[in-house]
């Protein structure tokens, strides 16, 4: 499969997952720093979480992890969950910046 097609597959199944505090996908809020897919469908995801003592961090590096990997051409999924550089309101998407009032 097209590396570009498995990418937009992976961003559909990201925006899926849902941060039940605030009722928006981890992709929205801007968890994720990089996906990187291989030719061979190997994945490295690259996230972090709004707080370093959020207490569904395994859930979430857990639920990344096993949504990506039933993606059809992912062959092997890695999560990394990083602080540095620390998350901040700035890089949610679009849409939810509006829906907390941000501009």
């Amino acid at each position: 499969m097209e590396k570009e097609k498995l990418l937009e597959r992976i961003i559909e199944v990201l925006r899926g997952i849902v941060d039940p505090e605030v009722g928006l996908s981890l992709y929205d809020l801007g968890l994720f720093y990089s996906i990187d897919v291989s030719e061979e469908g190997d994945v490295y995801i690259k996230m972090t979480l709004t707080a370093v003592g959020c207490p569904l961090q395994q859930r979430f590096v857990d639920e990344v992890r096993e949504k990506v990997s039933r993606v059809e051409g992912v062959k092997n999924v890695e999560v990394e969950l990083v602080f540095d550089p620390p998350w901040n309101p700035s890089m949610m998407s679009e849409e939810a910046k509006r829906r907390f009032g941000i501009t």
